[in-house]
């Protein structure tokens, strides 16, 4: 596992000091958070904490009252989580958002679907390229099943979150948000999607990770970002922390 990038070098991400408020509800406070190319970051934070708000803000759900977001160095502000996709960050939800009716190449492609001119005239969808998209694209994610076209309804729960993984990838994801990717997954599947991130921090892609797991943290982030109440309670290196200390963070204590 590579070392941590170093405060100088520049950032992928870096939000700087975003604050949310929904009415008289202040749900960010002043956060910030920085993503280098090949880090994974965990955010970490009892339920309310704020993980949800900062990464749909990152995401263009929601814009910032105050702060700035900037990747690559440069400001942006995304209206849709469309914009932000087109920019490079990926967002994985919890329920995947995965059409169970469809094969991999179809979820890779879903609402992007590449079409041909069939006869010279009709536009019909291009199958074999979205099939060749599904196959090269698992394949660098080493993921295996018996058919490539079956209906990913069929798949394992760590088999699901591979095809999420992999449109990510296809569409040159440098940033990734991955909510909750563990949860309600067996152990050997735990291990599976683990690996599956240490993938993508292999290839050079940020990666904000979302669990309320702090044994998957220690197994894969290089940092842990913890929120309390919409604030940045602390920040530390995996390598230099314990799960008491992450633990007493979260709670205040």
């Amino acid at each position: 596992m590579s070392a941590v990038p170093s405060p100088s070098s520049q950032p992928l991400l870096d939000v700087r000091g975003v604050y949310k408020r929904f009415g008289g509800v202040e749900a960010l406070k002043g956060v910030s958070l920085e993503l280098h190319p090949g880090e994974v970051v965990a955010l970490a934070g009892d339920n309310g904490a704020g993980k949800s708000t900062l990464t749909k803000m990152i995401s263009g759900v929601y814009p910032a009252d105050d702060g700035e977001i900037r990747l690559d160095g440069q400001a942006v502000r995304f209206s849709t989580p469309e914009a932000a996709r087109v920019a490079g960050i990926e967002t994985i939800y919890q329920d995947l958002a995965l059409a169970d009716n469809l094969s991999i190449g179809a979820n890779i492609f879903l609402g992007r679907e590449p079409m041909r001119r069939a006869f010279g005239v009709l536009p019909v969808l291009d199958r074999r390229a979205m099939a060749q998209a599904a196959k090269e694209t698992m394949s660098r994610l080493d993921f295996h099943v018996d058919r490539l076209e079956a209906p990913v309804g069929r798949f394992s729960g760590g088999q699901r979150q591979a095809v999420a993984i992999g449109r990510a990838m296809y569409w040159n994801a440098r940033v990734i948000l991955m909510d909750e990717p563990t949860a309600a997954l067996g152990v050997p599947e735990q291990r599976k999607v683990l690996t599956l991130i240490r993938n993508l921090k292999a290839q050079g892609r940020g990666v904000i990770f979302i669990s309320h797991n702090l044994q998957d943290i220690f197994a894969v982030s290089d940092r842990i970002v913890v929120l309390r109440r919409g604030s940045l309670a602390g920040e530390r290196l995996i390598a230099q922390t314990t799960h008491d200390e992450v633990v007493k963070l979260m709670i205040g204590g």
